[in-house]
């Protein structure tokens, strides 16, 4: 097998080979391995270096051994080794691809035309191109069997796919990133752990409006069923994020608190309802109910 493929072949091979293998046991996600692991680069680079080395080992061993060979199987050998590489000759592979004869032979491809002087030759297409042509048609065969009478999916198929997919993975990411969090996307907290913060910037940012428990002050009551501008953790995380009414309302606290700080704390404002504040405000707004979203 050494003896039958050249170095330079086998070596990319045997290496290529040894890529995929780790690429397929090893578990690097959307990444290629070795770009997921950078040591990973210089074990493939260590191998790479062991591969070349032991060419190069075995090189001089034949060498050796070659020296120590008669001068009649001296010739025998080389007459063999060049024969074996015959098959690996690039000028020949580059002639037998391009279909090319040499010019001493054009002559017997003349053909009886003759434009003033100007010959034609009866030249055949290029082997590649041929084999080209053989490939599109046995290609197109099968595109137009899964396109047009299986059924497959359309290009605006696979695009509708590829967009819900990808807002699903927006969607998840969005889940396991906090700070992503948003008025369409926020869930009411109920562990105690998350409310308890929220009590925090609450009593921080809230209570000199809304009193300490949250019967209201300046800013309306927090403990009834009206609402201004819509109750629900969605609409009080936009109020708490974008601000009351224009002109009178509360200010926009997204740009001191993060997302999961406004979440906390609306979270904590919703866990006031029907609790009762020592003095609390008149209610204002609306009665406010899951079903008014």
């Amino acid at each position: 097998m050494r003896h039958a493929i050249p170095a330079w072949i086998r070596i990319p091979v045997i290496f290529l080979i040894i890529v995929g293998g780790m690429e397929y046991f090893i578990d690097s996600g959307d990444q290629f391995a070795f770009i997921e692991y950078p040591m990973l680069q210089l074990v493939l680079l260590f191998i790479l270096l062991l591969l070349i080395s032991a060419e190069i080992v075995l090189a001089a061993f034949e060498n050796i051994l070659f020296k120590s060979l008669s001068p009649e199987a001296k010739e025998k050998y080389m007459a063999a080794h060049e024969k074996r590489m015959e098959k690996y000759d690039l000028k020949k592979i580059y002639r037998k691809l391009m279909g090319t004869r040499p010019i001493s032979e054009e002559r017997d491809l003349e053909l009886d035309h003759n434009y003033d002087g100007i010959k034609e030759l009866d030249n055949k297409l290029p082997p590649w191109w041929l084999y080209s042509f053989y490939v599109s048609i046995v290609f197109a065969a099968g595109y137009m069997a899964y396109y047009h009478l299986l059924d497959g999916d359309s290009q605006v198929m696979e695009f509708e796919q590829e967009m819900a997919a990808a807002q699903e993975a927006i969607e998840e990411y969005k889940k396991n990133a906090p700070d992503l969090i948003d008025a369409e996307s926020v869930v009411a907290l109920t562990d105690p752990a998350e409310l308890e913060k929220g009590a925090s910037i609450y009593q921080t940012n809230c209570m000199a409006c809304h009193a300490a428990d949250g019967g209201g002050g300046i800013g309306p009551n927090l403990t009834d069923e009206h609402w201004i501008l819509g109750g629900g953790i969605k609409n009080i995380f936009h109020t708490v994020s974008e601000g009351g009414r224009s002109g009178k309302g509360m200010v926009a606290w997204k740009s001191t608190l993060s997302p999961t700080e406004i979440q906390q704390v609306s979270s904590y404002v919703l866990s006031l309802q029907g609790t009762t504040p020592a003095n609390p405000k008149e209610a204002e707004g609306d009665v406010w109910t899951a079903d008014s979203e």
